[in-house]
């Protein structure tokens, strides 16, 4: 399976709290909620999940999705939903013990190893839902393949962030790119190594 990661993130490329006030209040954050799909970017949501094999979560992430979809009833029209409900969950911590969503599989030990054995499962897809400390964590350990940003037409101003002030230096190359009628971009990243950097030279 190849890891594939989808965010939600502002402009200014923050990504907490896109779902709404009280999803995610951390460092006193009251700007949730910034995140408006259109029905083409609801759309490519439903359309990756569709492709899902896996889900691997962070704690923070998993416990907002347990809280909401996993408590929500069957809609009967809802890939979301269906994945969600039906594909096995992973989670990366040393704190969740006993996680009440079935068909859930805490990772507390050698995550890296653990990750590197889901990856070599077939299917097509172990995807990470939001989950912002993992991802950053992932690049670090160059687990990610591919990257999909959802960007929204907004500045938030601030938040947490989805790559922090100084990490790894990627090089991506753009798989896919597309604008939806309100403004939202979607762009699928394959990670490709490390960046080329110029040199000054004379005219």
């Amino acid at each position: 399976m190849k890891l594939m990661t989808t965010t939600q993130v502002s402009v200014d490329g923050v990504m907490q709290g896109p779902g709404g006030p009280g999803e995610d209040e951390r460092g006193v954050f009251e700007r949730g909620g910034w995140a408006h799909f259109d029905q083409e970017a609801g759309k490519v949501m439903d359309e990756i999940f569709r492709r899902a094999d896996a889900f691997l979560f962070g704690r923070r992430t998993y416990e907002i999705f347990a809280g909401s979809w996993g408590t929500w009833k069957d809609p009967g029209d809802s890939p979301i939903w269906t994945a969600l409900h039906t594909k096995p969950k992973y989670v990366a911590s040393t704190t969740l013990t006993d996680p009440q969503w079935t068909n859930t599989t805490v990772l507390s030990g050698d995550v890296a190893a653990a990750v590197r054995e889901l990856k070599a499962k077939p299917g097509r897809e172990l995807q990470v839902q939001g989950s912002g400390a993992l991802i950053r964590w992932l690049l670090d350990n160059q687990l990610v393949d591919e990257i999909t940003l959802f960007t929204f037409p907004v500045v938030v101003g601030q938040g947490t962030r989805l790559f922090p002030d100084t990490g790894p230096d990627l090089a991506l190359d753009l798989v896919d790119s597309r604008a939806t009628p309100k403004g939202i971009t979607i762009q699928v990243y394959r990670l490709a190594g490390h960046p080329q950097y110029a040199t000054a030279a004379a005219p």
